[in-house]
């Protein structure tokens, strides 16, 4: 494919991911089953928090937004990627890949966000229980909520609107199972100090910043939960800041390996494991770590079974 500028690129070609052929249709079915536990878990949750009154509290109004977000965060490359493993059609067209990456990185910030504001409802809710609904109101969940999509998409849009900028020329090759931004830039035959700053200062913004404020809230949390002398209520909370703490761990941790380490010329296999670990793995376990493993979620779905099943007699 020739061309001096992006318009001359009508389309990428996709690798996937480097497994022999003969692994591809256990490789297939594995993926295809993690992608339908991740959305028909998450769809469960959100049918759940908005059928069950009990649950709509800001920690499942949050918790339902997140939900959404993880089906739409792996729906924008998982099935793609099946359908290469299955078809072996590996084009995708420059609008399609543009596209592709506007979303990946629109619901990769949107999680990082959430993921901080219910760290934040959480120490409320233990450092601060007596003013929990004075400071948790409506008003300012919905804010929230709001911002996260707003700054998301601000950061979207702008990472795109800098790469369609910049030049493609024969090399429309992607070592990866998706359109991923630093491959892209790696791809252009133009000058992309530009973008490769502003992935720096915008990962800051979009992964730093709620990090730290994941970490001072969970750090506050602590140190709340030692001076209570119940060793039964140390032990629930160390259990439900442990729970999410370890899916933030593995979370930012794949989302900083790649976008920091993403200028090695030997990354491609860790960038690849990587948003695996967060496209894949990560959303299909949030809804047993943050629903299934709690009481009222577990309520609200044996009392949906049991009126399914009474209303079936």
């Amino acid at each position: 494919m020739r061309g001096e500028n992006q318009s001359s690129v009508s389309e990428f070609l996709l690798l996937g991911l480097p497994i022999w052929p003969e692994q591809q249709a256990v490789f297939f079915a594995l993926f295809l089953g993690m992608y339908l536990i991740t959305v028909l878990g998450n769809l469960l949750i959100i049918l759940l928090i908005r059928l069950d009154s009990r649950l709509h509290t800001p920690m499942y109004f949050f918790l339902s937004h997140l939900a959404f977000t993880d089906v739409s965060f792996s729906s924008v490359t998982v099935p793609k990627m099946l359908m290469n493993m299955q078809t072996e059609h590996l084009s995708i067209s420059y609008p399609g890949c543009i596209s592709q990456m506007y979303f990946y990185i629109l619901f990769g910030c949107v999680d990082n966000l959430l993921l901080a504001v219910m760290a934040y409802d959480r120490y409320v809710a233990i450092c601060h229980p007596l003013y929990y609904t004075t400071i948790m109101k409506e008003d300012l969940c919905v804010l929230l909520v709001a911002g996260s999509w707003i700054l998301s998409c601000g950061s979207a849009l702008l990472h795109t609107l800098l790469l369609t900028q910049v030049s493609f020329c024969a090399d429309n090759i992607i070592p990866h199972f998706f359109c991923s931004l630093p491959i892209l830039l790696r791809l252009s035959c133009s000058n992309t100090s530009v973008n490769e700053l502003v992935i720096f200062t915008a990962g800051a913004a979009v992964v730093i910043f709620p990090l730290t404020g994941i970490l001072v809230s969970y750090g506050r949390i602590g140190a709340s939960i030692l001076k209570v002398p119940s060793t039964k209520g140390i032990c629930k909370a160390l259990s439900t800041c442990g729970s999410h703490l370890s899916v933030v761990s593995l979370f930012y941790g794949t989302i900083m390996a790649l976008y920091f380490s993403s200028s090695s010329s030997n990354s491609n296999d860790n960038d690849m494991i990587a948003s695996l670990m967060y496209t894949v793995v990560t959303p299909m376990l949030n809804p047993f770590i943050y629903s299934l493993r709690n009481r009222d979620m577990k309520l609200a779905l044996e009392i949906l079974f049991r009126n399914n099943i009474l209303c079936g007699r």
